[in-house]
């Protein structure tokens, strides 16, 4: 059988890089690294949280089809490189991606399978305070990622699921029990069910 694809979006600040780090030690997911033009943080490491490009190899990237979905975030560009998602999906493995709104609706339209999760703050305020604490970015900063969390409700309608953060369990649980219900959908079933049917047809036979 087939893995599932699950996309996991939110505000930024919500709290989902948290989460999807969590439930990869929850759950055996293959977890595809994205690229992007932004700067890398302190924390951040080359290969593992990100691949980190300049603006002009990001470009020549996506001539080249060698994204499965991208979009610009405020100034920055982020990506999904196609070839290790599809290849895992394909051995089975359950695959999460952590991408904006602009690029899950691009999955969707690539890879109609995929779930889509949309992660929520528990208000608005919290989520502002949440952007405060990291302490790594400037008044100017935050004020452009809450713009775009205003942009970004009228996405909310196009995924499958809606969870609120309120701590990061309880949110990891609600976004695994939304992708176990993909895999319980007749459409997903498909092999199964034909085999069944092959077995029920072989019984009646005998009858």
């Amino acid at each position: 059988m087939k893995g599932v694809l699950a996309v996991v979006s939110g505000f930024s600040g919500v709290g989902k890089g948290t989460v999807v780090e969590y439930m990869r030690g929850i759950h055996p997911f293959t977890l595809s690294i994205s690229a992007t033009t932004r700067k890398p943080r302190p924390m951040d490491q080359e290969g593992v949280t990100y691949y980190f490009l300049s603006r002009e190899d990001f470009a020549k990237k996506v001539e080249e089809g060698f994204f499965l979905e991208w979009a610009q975030y405020t100034t920055d560009c982020y990506g999904t490189p196609k070839g290790p998602v599809l290849d895992a999906i394909e051995r089975g493995e359950d695959v999460i991606l952590e991408i904006e709104a602009q690029g899950a609706r691009q999955i969707k339209e690539r890879y109609p399978d995929a779930v889509l999760i949309f992660v929520l703050p528990p208000d608005f305020y919290e989520l502002k305070a949440r952007l405060e604490g990291r302490q790594t970015e400037t008044p100017e900063r935050i004020k452009a990622r809450l713009s775009r969390a205003m942009e970004e409700f009228d996405e909310i309608p196009y995924y499958d699921y809606i969870v609120v953060n309120n701590t990061v369990e309880q949110c990891a649980a609600d976004i695994l029990s939304r992708i176990e219900s993909k895999r319980s959908t007749p459409a997903w079933q498909q092999e199964f069910i034909s085999r069944l049917k092959s077995e029920a047809d072989k019984v009646m036979e005998e009858l």
